[in-house]
């Protein structure tokens, strides 16, 4: 049975792609982005692997609607098998929804450029069943403040060196101008933050879910102390 190194599971997810959506996030990342904002994804733990097939009846049981599943980290494609496990395991259940349900699509946002993703024949056989891609480094000084920049949108990106890069015809449909800057009438829903707050063993956790621009986590928390609320340890900061 193949096991994921889970970190986090979500839904529902409105800020990291198209619709409502589930979000499913990886433990384990070595590229250790400069400003990343999921520092707690990096380390990987064994010991919290859970089988894919959990990951996949979690999806299966959501009540709807799930207009797509983004898979991000960490970096997923640091464990290749479970991530084609999930991914294969997601296109079968789609296959089986009921004909008049919406199409679902597969992001998957990856650390690595496309062009090494591409050349490798284990992650180009994942990236042949996903609907698109969110590709390359995070690079903080390539996230302005602003929402747009001159090679179009960063609707759904951290930086404007990353690339949508669609992979079907669903991903056309629904990336493709958004990465051409087509799409642009769309910033208005994004990007943007929602908030998670999780009950776990370790006590309250507040989980941010989304793509902020350079800066507005920090303004976040200073805003949390001038209400008299202590933000604590963040996953942003070393």
């Amino acid at each position: 049975m193949t096991g994921l190194l889970l970190a986090k599971a979500h839904y529902p997810v409105t800020t990291l792609g198209p619709g409502t959506r589930a979000g499913v996030w990886t433990q384990g990342c070595t590229l250790h982005c400069h400003g990343c904002l999921s520092r707690d994804t990096w380390d990987a733990d064994p010991a919290k692997a859970v089988p894919v097939d959990a990951v996949l009846g979690w999806l299966a049981s959501l009540p709807g609607p799930v207009d797509g599943v983004t898979i991000s980290g960490g970096e997923p494609f640091q464990q290749p098998a479970a991530l084609a496990a999930l991914v294969r395991g997601i296109r079968d259940w789609r296959a089986g929804r009921p004909e008049n349900a919406a199409p679902l699509d597969i992001l998957v946002y990856s650390g690595y450029v496309y062009s090494r993703l591409s050349r490798s024949a284990e992650t180009r056989e994942i990236l042949d069943m996903c609907d698109a891609v969110i590709a390359g480094p995070y690079v903080d000084r390539l996230n302005p403040e602003g929402r747009h920049t001159r090679s179009g949108s960063l609707l759904w990106k951290g930086s404007a060196n990353q690339r949508i890069v669609p992979l079907s015809p669903l991903g056309r449909e629904r990336y493709g101008p958004v990465e051409t800057g087509r799409g642009a009438e769309n910033e208005d829903a994004g990007p943007r933050m929602q908030v998670s707050v999780d009950e776990g063993p370790e006590g309250r956790r507040v989980y941010y879910i989304g793509i902020p621009r350079r800066g507005d986590m920090d303004h976040l928390v200073t805003t949390l102390e001038r209400a008299g609320v202590r933000a604590g340890d963040v996953s942003w900061r070393p």
